[in-house]
């Protein structure tokens, strides 16, 4: 835990450094030894800067953190009763617009059994009264064939 503590404090400072020391020559070198440094169990370098820098300004601040994260939490909680209110009231003008246009009333008809009977009722008439296909058979398929006539035949014609 210390090292990514130290490392989320690395990566803030990095953002600055790098804009301004990236002239600087072996500079990348010089961060990337930096972080084998914090990685490293024989120099537990993360550990070091943790309990040189890091704890010690944590525990004087600690009462300033608490009532911080006391206020987000309370302001938080405000902010979403506040946009779920809003939201739940743009919804229910917008429902009640819909409704009053006649919108809804289509589109959440209720199924009853009366319903689901009509609706049966309509798909067989909708089948009685559909004119039959007709589907092409194999013979149907078939080019047309002229009859074969003998030459005899041709002759006499």
């Amino acid at each position: 835990m210390m090292y990514w503590i130290v490392f989320a404090f690395f990566t803030t400072a990095e953002t600055l450094t790098d804009i301004i020391l990236s002239w600087f020559p072996f500079y990348f070198e010089l961060k990337i030894a930096f972080v084998i440094w914090l990685l490293s169990p024989y120099t537990k370098g993360s550990s070091v800067l943790y309990r040189k820098f890091v704890h010690p300004t944590l525990s004087n601040k600690e009462k300033e953190i608490d009532e911080y994260i006391t206020q987000a939490r309370d302001k938080s909680y405000e902010t979403m009763m506040r946009v779920g209110k809003r939201g739940l009231n743009l919804a229910a003008n917008a429902a009640v617009t819909a409704a009053a246009k006649g919108v809804l009333s289509e589109k959440l008809r209720s199924f009853s059994m009366q319903d689901l009977t009509l609706i049966r009722d309509e798909d067989t008439l909708a089948k009685q009264t559909r004119p039959p296909v007709n589907r092409p058979t194999r013979a149907h398929s078939l080019p047309q064939l002229l009859p074969v006539t003998s030459v005899r035949a041709r002759r006499n014609v």
